[in-house]
């Protein structure tokens, strides 16, 4: 297939991911356009992008892909003593107590346990925008379940959540510091808080355009306003959740909510993943080996209560080997609602970022094209190891 559409680079041995790419380029992401990084050992071996609307400097909405840098910061600070897994909540963030929630420990947070998933009656948009006024409206909500028991996917609230004990334990937000021990340090292109003066490299979220087979699965399936998936979705709230106003919203991009505010590149995201898949710019890993065996580690698995899915979370990060075969069970990463999806895998020394502008049918945990380009890239990395 031709790959007239693709554009950048990837290195000797990667070339057969350009051509997964250029076919995904062509039949997936080409309203909108896609973009595709991937770091092995540290280099940056994999720099694509393609279709409309989109070049390598494009900052799109990552949405969810902001949960991975929540979880990088929450994992460094208990690596250093400053958060304990064990400790209660409501020991740093007393009103928490509230409605039965006091016994719940940051390690069932960290794990999607708490549920406390939204608000009755929903938040406006400029509340989603502010975790400060989420969370403060969270410590006298009622859980949806005993907290602690099971899981369900906090996809609104995780970020305010973990954020206010991270505040509330160190004094500083996780933007703070994920900004001066991860972004700066590291010069990602990718934001906890979009700078104004980034704004024209910003390009829109479009919205899902389903064929007539998948309306009519959406029509045949509705979400229950008082279903758990619309309450985690602030689908309940008047007006309902709308996903690409999130992203196009200024307001959002400056305050970067963390469940899911993050604005970046691919290649931003994939050198993030690769700071904590292993040595980057003659830096030691950001996460050491028993931290990361730790957030790797499954810590809820089963059927979620939110999506009624199979799937597992650890702590704050998703462990990812067992929807994509191609990985070890040490990689730990993050999807993004249009079907984004980014990882880092220490024990291959990979880390990745797929990015696409126009939401996919069923994309929230990773748009379908992934389960192609994933396996090219093991595979490539695998045969890059074996020559070396």
């Amino acid at each position: 297939m031709s790959d007239v559409r693709v554009h950048g680079t990837v290195e000797s041995g990667f070339e057969a991911v350009r051509e997964e790419f250029a076919t995904v380029v062509a039949n997936e992401a080409r309203d909108g356009g896609a973009q595709l990084a991937v770091h092995h050992h540290g280099r940056l071996v994999v720099d694509l992008w393609g279709g409309d609307g989109v070049d390598g400097d494009s900052l799109l909405g990552l949405y969810s892909s902001s949960k991975g840098a929540m979880a990088l910061v929450a994992a460094l600070l208990v690596q250093e003593g400053a958060l304990d897994l064990e400790r209660e909540v409501s020991s740093w963030w007393p009103e928490f107590a509230a409605e039965g929630k006091g016994k719940l420990t940051l390690r069932q947070l960290l794990a999607h346990r708490s549920g406390v998933i939204g608000a009755d009656g929903g938040f406006s948009l400029d509340e989603l925008a502010d975790d400060r006024a989420v969370a403060a409206r969270l410590a006298g909500q009622r859980p949806f379940w005993e907290p602690g028991t099971a899981h369900g996917y906090h996809a609104l609230v995780i970020g305010a959540l973990v954020g206010e004990v991270v505040l509330r334990a160190t004094g500083r937000t996780i933007r703070e510091t994920f900004e001066e021990r991860v972004r700066a340090p590291y010069a990602l292109d990718y934001y906890l808080g979009l700078p104004e003066e980034l704004e024209p490299r910003f390009r829109t979220a479009l919205p899902m355009l389903p064929t007539p087979a998948e309306q009519a699965l959406l029509a045949e399936n509705p979400i229950a306003p008082d279903s758990l998936m619309a309450i985690a979705f602030n689908l309940h709230a008047d007006p309902p959740f709308d996903g690409c106003g999130y992203a196009n919203s200024r307001t959002v991009r400056a305050l970067a909510p963390l469940s899911g505010g993050g604005i970046g590149s691919a290649r931003g995201l994939s050198r993030m993943y690769a700071a904590i898949a292993g040595e980057l710019d003659g830096h030691a890993p950001l996460l050491k080996p028993d931290t990361l065996a730790e957030v790797a580690r499954i810590h809820s698995t089963g059927t979620d209560l939110v999506t009624g899915e199979k799937n597992a979370f650890g702590l704050g990060f998703v462990p990812l080997a067992t929807r994509y075969p191609a990985l070890t069970p040490a990689a730990v990463g993050h999807s993004g609602a249009p079907g984004s999806q980014a990882f880092a895998d220490p024990a291959t020394g990979l880390a990745y970022s797929y990015t696409r502008r126009r939401f996919a049918f069923g994309g929230g945990p990773g748009a379908a094209e992934n389960d192609r380009l994933i396996p090219a890239v093991a595979a490539a990395a695998a045969a890059a190891g074996s020559r070396s």
